[in-house]
């Protein structure tokens, strides 16, 4: 099957999916689609008790698809540009210490957490899993993913404080996160060859490098658009730097998750956009990064849903999946304390902000890319399944339940 094959498949299931959530669930764009993909797939399934040729074809369809390619070196990139092109930067600059507290110590602390409880929790039914591969399913399940978080917020009404927190926290503990995750994952592989000093130069290289080239590529995009004033142009432009930019950290070994979260917050800026977009090139530009955050999260959460046939089904890996999803909870429940505590004096938080950020802290697509890029060494099958699992729970329960939850202790 040809890649435009692909891409137009996945397009028109997309769009009949969407339309069906528009037309008869009125769900939560993020949430409808996975849920209406979650049941034509079991649909599909049950068919070929009869006719199993719908199955092979969906089947053949996500063969082609190498879900954590086109997730974390294609789609990360532009999903996370265009959240940090729309975020509020004056109250991201206001609560720039907590979010960045939290998108570190807090994604640390997790990935330890989890990892403890998912070694012991694994233990009782009868999984016999190596620490460090728990400690490696930490590192994929702490990172909240701000593709979900920022679907789904849109439509919330939270607070602004509580908002920019939030998505925040999500939008820089991805790339936190994903590098954590690449480290654990060398260690893991590697054995006894790789030192400590090895994996804090990684770490650092990649997070604060991701970051350096992050403010570089703003601030060359930023100069362009200043130097001109044509939309189509300047459009182009801001695609340029998402593309060029992921290509350059990647081949460079930074991080391109934060970069492009910084270059988007830097493009975002009010100060940018008075002084070097005209307000048809801003028009164009917002209108441009909305639409092309809309198409690819239809299209990732189309592609999610249907990841279900990748998985093993083991009742084992159920039952673990089940009970790891209240452990994952207290596990970002009590890596959010300490952090919260330091800074409720400064900072005016809304009453209950730990249990709102917890609750409202949603797995989605790049915990699943992670867990795909496991070996079978790594236990894949298992922590695919249990992953699978939390991120259908986070999105679906999680997702259709924040808003109560943010207006009743926010209002």
């Amino acid at each position: 099957m040809s890649l435009f094959g692909i891409v137009s498949i996945l397009i028109v299931i997309s769009a009949l999916f969407g339309y069906l959530n528009v037309r008869f669930l009125k769900l939560p764009t993020t949430i409808g689609l996975m849920v209406i993909t979650i049941i034509f797939t079991l649909l599909v399934l049950a068919s070929s008790m009869f006719n199993d040729t719908l199955l092979e074809q969906e089947k053949l369809l996500i063969s082609h698809i190498d879900f954590e390619t086109v997730l974390l070196d294609v789609m990360l990139s532009f999903l996370l540009f265009a959240g940090a092109l729309h975020t509020n930067f004056q109250q991201l600059k206001v609560q720039r210490k907590p979010i960045l507290t939290f998108a570190t110590f807090s994604t640390l602390t997790s990935t330890f957490l989890v990892g403890v409880f998912s070694y012991f929790l694994l233990k009782l039914i009868n999984l016999d899993i190596d620490f460090i591969y728990c400690l490696l399913f930490g590192a994929l399940i702490s990172p909240t993913d701000p593709i979900a978080v920022l679907g789904i917020l849109k439509q919330v009404g939270a607070p602004k404080k509580l908002e920019t927190k939030i998505v925040g926290e999500s939008l820089f503990n991805d790339g936190v996160g994903v590098v954590v995750f690449l480290t654990i994952y060398e260690i893991a592989k590697g054995g006894e060859n790789i030192t400590f000093g090895h994996v804090a130069e990684m770490f650092l290289i990649e997070v604060v490098g991701g970051i350096a080239l992050g403010l570089l590529l703003g601030w060359i995009t930023y100069r362009l658009l200043k130097s001109i004033d044509d939309y189509d142009v300047e459009v182009i432009i801001t695609i340029a730097a998402v593309m060029g930019g992921t290509v350059l950290a990647q081949s460079l070994h930074l991080s391109a998750p934060l970069a492009m979260v910084t270059a988007g917050l830097i493009v975002g800026t009010d100060t940018v956009r008075e002084t070097s977009m005209s307000k048809i090139t801003e028009q164009y530009v917002d209108k441009f990064w909305e639409l092309i955050d809309i198409l690819l999260n239809t299209i990732l959460f189309v592609l999610i849903g249907m990841e279900i046939l990748i998985l093993t089904f083991d009742n084992h890996y159920i039952l673990a999946g089940l009970l790891l999803i209240p452990t994952l909870l207290l596990a970002r429940y009590l890596s959010l304390m300490l952090p919260i505590k330091l800074y409720a004096k400064k900072l005016d938080f809304v009453p209950k902000t730990n249990l709102i950020m917890t609750w409202g802290g949603l797995r989605g697509g790049i915990s699943i890319a992670l867990a795909l890029s496991l070996t079978a060494e790594m236990h894949r099958d298992l922590f695919l399944v249990i992953t699978y699992i939390i991120v259908v729970f986070s999105i679906i329960v999680q997702g259709l339940t924040v808003g109560k939850l943010i207006n009743k202790f926010s209002q």
